[in-house]
């Protein structure tokens, strides 16, 4: 059997972290995730998909994640059944996240000016000797009989 979902699309709202009772985190958020054909002279249409992550996942999603950013997730469909305020049966699709990634620069989804370096690198020393080119760091193998290879 195999149970693999691989989705990429973007948020419609800021994820919210919740606790459950026995105090793990997670969240559950809605991707709009464009369909690959359109008919002709129409917009192409989106479809909405429910996910939810757990524990690591959940508080990754919602610390870094906002409303608009692409994101790219790997994980299961999972379905459940529900009564819903007025009594009707439902069913949920949904998938279960156990991969979240980012599928696009945070200049794509900021406006662009978060890409330049807070702070200068710690590491100013010069490079080895190794990269002054000198001949006298390589020794010259004689023969095919030395080689490794």
């Amino acid at each position: 059997m195999l149970n693999v979902a691989v989705i990429m699309g973007r948020l419609v709202a800021d994820p919210e972290l919740r606790h459950t009772p026995n105090d793990v985190a997670v969240t559950t958020f809605t991707l709009a995730v464009d369909r690959s054909f359109s008919k002709a002279g129409t917009e192409r249409q989106a479809d909405f998909i429910d996910v939810v992550a757990w524990r690591n996942t959940a508080e990754f999603v919602c610390k870094y994640f906002q409303k608009g950013r692409m994101m790219a997730v790997n994980g299961s469909i999972q379905t459940r059944t529900y009564t819903d305020k007025d009594g009707n049966k439902r069913k949920a699709f949904e998938i279960v996240a156990s991969d979240v990634n980012f599928a696009d620069s945070k200049r794509d989804s900021a406006g662009g000016s978060d890409f330049a370096p807070k702070t200068t690198p710690a590491f100013s020393e010069p490079a080895s000797a190794y990269s002054s080119g000198s001949n006298e760091d390589f020794e010259e193998i004689q023969g095919d009989d030395d080689l490794p290879f």
